[in-house]
């Protein structure tokens, strides 16, 4: 993918912005292409912005971007990249979604971060392709479209489709794209300049592992939660839990009482409920399906433990946030 600096125009890139953006991914997939411009001296790269109906958007911070090219001359542009947030899962803009799939048949390069990757599943591009999606909404994607393949990767590349997980991990995808067009030493002057020592791979994780993240020391604690989190759809019981933790009952009892103040069964519920609730913001899974991929024999029994979890029933959730 290396081009000829002396002959090639720059490589263009559109960057579709959606209401309620993240300006961090936005940040991280657009300056490292201003960074390589400057170190190169040259125009390496060109980038335009877009916006449904070509209005105005406003980022979830409150700043809002003019539109600087119509979605109609996307043809002009070498690629296009979704940068999207919270509410993505609402838009259901069929004249975008067939716009989406145009672009995907020209092959040029369609990518997006965060939530973006909600849109091309909608579009019906990532068919065959594997692709990411922050680890917030991993989970909801792969229920709604279970044919999907989902990774954690920070950022996958599959053919002329390029999906990123959001945040930080959109300039690890654009150093993959710089240094595959324009060489390692570009790439990680680039990474130095934003002060990122290390280039991460597509492989590395999204999520800070569950020790460092909830302060767990005990090794058993941390392999009895990630089973339960292994386990939302199917619960299986504590005596289960503490088999395969390789513990007793009353060691694992005593473990979560120590650490969350919570039995086990308590803490495990909680789990099956966050997820549900998960599925309700971002999804448009039906509230029996949402029981059933959250482990309850009802809707009605999900129900009774969601309200007393979140204080309103599942439907009345759903209903707030349209």
């Amino acid at each position: 993918m290396t081009r000829d600096r002396q002959t090639s125009r720059p490589f263009s890139i559109g960057f579709l912005l959606f209401p309620n953006f993240a300006m961090l991914s936005f940040s991280s997939v657009i300056e490292p292409l201003r960074i390589a411009n400057r170190l190169s001296n040259e125009p390496e790269y060109h980038w335009e912005l877009l916006s449904l109906n070509d209005q105005a958007v406003i980022a979830s911070n409150g700043i809002a971007f003019t539109p600087s090219l119509p979605m109609s001359e996307w043809r002009q542009l070498d690629s296009i990249i979704l940068v999207a947030g919270l509410g993505t899962n609402l838009i259901a803009d069929q004249s975008l979604f067939k716009w989406l799939r145009e672009i995907s048949r020209s092959n040029k390069l369609l990518g997006s971060t965060s939530t973006g990757s909600i849109l091309l599943a909608k579009a019906g591009v990532l068919k065959n392709k594997r692709c990411t999606i922050h680890w917030e909404d991993q989970a909801s994607l792969q229920e709604e479209y279970p044919e999907l393949i989902v990774t954690h990767e920070l950022f996958e590349i599959s053919g002329n489709i390029m999906t990123c997980s959001g945040g930080t991990a959109g300039l690890d995808m654009m150093l993959s794209l710089i240094e595959s067009q324009q060489g390692s030493d570009l790439a990680k002057k680039i990474a130095e300049q934003c002060i990122h020592p290390t280039i991460r791979s597509a492989h590395e994780m999204q999520r800070m592992p569950i020790e460092e993240l909830l302060g767990i020391h005990n090794p058993a604690l941390s392999i009895s939660i990630k089973i339960m989190q292994s386990h939302i759809e199917d619960p299986i019981n504590c005596d289960s839990i503490a088999q395969m933790a390789n513990i007793s009952n009353r060691q694992l009892q005593r473990l979560f009482k120590d650490k969350f103040s919570l039995t086990p069964a308590a803490y495990y519920l909680r789990l099956r409920l966050e997820h549900g609730d998960n599925l309700l913001r971002k999804t448009s899974m039906s509230v029996l399906n949402i029981a059933t991929a959250t482990g309850f024999s009802s809707t009605s029994h999900f129900s009774k433990c969601y309200r007393k979890q979140y204080g309103l029933s599942p439907r009345e959730q759903r209903k707030s946030l349209s």
